[in-house]
């Protein structure tokens, strides 16, 4: 458990900061039962995602995608926000960060509460059709997968194979990446980065702007030197220590 001295450093700094901004990662929901990928027990232990969860399988072997890949997309759709999620919402409303980059696709940020969200790896919320384009519920994927026994789902438009709005192994980074980029070096003067290891590039890129850091996260990153508090823990847990520090101010 880190000192009481790691939550009020990280108070102040987030207190005085104008324009704070908080990049998330798989960490921040594994309370919320969904596993991270690279911790101990992390999902890319127990499977390897290149065999399956890449645009080259997709477009190439879009059966082996779905039959495999798509599974670990699919199990996010009924889970909920952890109090990790919550304070996050809580400190957006009291002002205190300005808004949240998050890697993650489960969506659970914005059940929430939280506002100003920037998902640079896409969402579970919706798919589209590689032909023409056209939007569906990703709800439709799932619908023409289990209830309609098809191997690869198909736009009721064109005929052409669907797949998720999010970003694979292979695909190219959203013009969302790039806007939050410059957004952060114009605008963020403190950047809290929470469960996340850091280690996959472009998003990891974000740490290197110069921008003054914290870092939340259960096990060390390759930035924690560069970052002035580090605080080592369950993302919810601290999240939730630091809360206690914070909330008497916030509610005055």
């Amino acid at each position: 458990m880190a000192d009481n001295k790691k939550f009020q450093d990280l108070k102040e700094k987030l207190l005085s900061s104008e324009e704070p901004y908080v990049l998330t990662g798989a960490g921040i929901s594994t309370e919320s039962g969904i596993p991270d990928f690279r911790g101990k027990d992390g999902l890319w232990t127990k499977i390897d995602p290149m065999q399956y969860s890449t645009r080259e399988v997709l477009m190439s072997v879009p059966e082996k995608f779905y039959e495999y890949g798509f599974e670990r997309f699919k199990q996010l759709a009924n889970k909920e926000p952890n109090q990790g999620h919550k304070i996050l919402a809580d400190l957006e409303k009291h002002g205190v960060i300005s808004g949240i980059v998050t890697q993650n696709i489960d969506g659970l940020h914005q059940k929430a509460g939280s506002k100003q969200v920037f998902e640079v790896h896409g969402n579970t919320r919706k798919c589209y059709c590689l032909g023409c384009n056209q939007e569906y519920p990703f709800q439709e994927l799932s619908d023409q997968l289990e209830k309609e026994q098809k191997d690869v789902p198909k736009c009721k438009e064109c005929g052409g194979m669907l797949r998720p709005d999010i970003i694979l192994f292979g695909d190219q980074m959203p013009d969302l990446f790039f806007k939050v980029t410059t957004v952060l070096k114009q605008r963020c003067d403190f950047l809290l980065v929470i469960g996340t290891s850091l280690q996959v590039y472009p998003v990891a890129a974000l740490a290197e702007l110069g921008i003054p850091m914290g870092i939340i996260n259960l096990e060390e990153t390759p930035f924690d030197r560069q970052a002035e508090v580090v605080i080592q823990g369950k993302c919810g847990e601290t999240l939730s220590q630091l809360w206690d520090h914070m909330k008497d101010e916030l509610s005055q």
